[in-house]
């Protein structure tokens, strides 16, 4: 299919214009304008890019892209070698940030609280990025960090007492831990994200709620490879997911 159907078609599946980003979202770099090879990766970093060369991609998929908010606008240093691979290899770059993180279906924390077992019940924080949900059965904040642990595939960083009980879990996959305040006004048990900030850990203790801390990465993988499939399912594409762990 063409690149700029590709785009339109994602565009409109995500709804990326209800959302005020930190990035653009879409094509943020044009290869070759016919897509048939697909490879998407959580972040495009020049290990992700490589890799795309090494598969022979047409495009890459990811969830955090380039020029974003603020950032130095010149192209030197890393952003040159990145952007130089993807121009001589006549690669495109679609990136898609809160949109991905936010779609019923194939979003990061849909997709999150598929594998977890969490039955969604409300969303809460700026532009309805939190989700809220419960498990099947109430537990203790120690057996939720193994569920969680045992699903991602690393420990995930605990705060609060051990013992307390979680049923209600409120989630934001990604560095939201800002919204730590306004999960606990949601009424949740425990909070789940990505990374943590110091003053979380004080919060989590005086508030009785429990702080999950279980990676950028880990919690953001999800979304893109839904989102590769489904596009694979539309347009017969064929699409692979390259990880590249990261311990933030």
């Amino acid at each position: 299919m063409s690149l700029q159907e590709l785009e339109k078609y994602t565009g409109q599946l995500l709804q990326v214009d209800r959302y005020k980003d930190y990035a653009p979202n879409g094509v943020q770099v044009e290869g070759r304008a016919e897509v048939r090879r697909l490879l998407c990766g959580v972040t495009a970093s020049e290990a992700l890019i490589d890799a795309a060369i090494a598969w022979q991609a047409d495009a890459i998929l990811v969830h955090h892209g380039y020029f974003w908010r603020n950032e130095d606008a010149r192209v030197v240093g890393r952003k040159k070698r990145r952007l130089a691979k993807l121009l001589a290899h006549d690669i495109s770059l679609l990136a898609y940030h809160l949109p991905l993180d936010a779609h019923p279906d194939l979003g990061n924390n849909a997709q999150l609280g598929l594998r977890l077992g969490l039955q969604a019940e409300g969303r809460f924080g700026e532009q309805d990025m939190g989700w809220t949900g419960s498990l099947p059965a109430p537990m203790t904040l120690a057996e939720f960090g193994v569920r969680v642990g045992a699903q991602l595939g690393r420990d995930p960083m605990l705060l609060g007492r051990p013992d307390q009980p979680v049923h209600k879990v409120a989630w934001c996959t990604g560095g939201a831990q800002g919204y730590f305040d306004a999960a606990v006004a949601a009424g949740c048990d425990v909070y789940l994200t990505g990374e943590v900030s110091e003053h979380n850990y004080h919060a989590a203790l005086e508030q009785g709620v429990g702080f999950v801390a279980a990676g950028h990465h880990a919690t953001e993988r999800y979304g893109v490879q839904a989102l590769a499939a489904h596009l694979a399912g539309q347009f017969d594409l064929v699409w692979h997911y390259q990880e590249l762990d990261n311990p933030v």
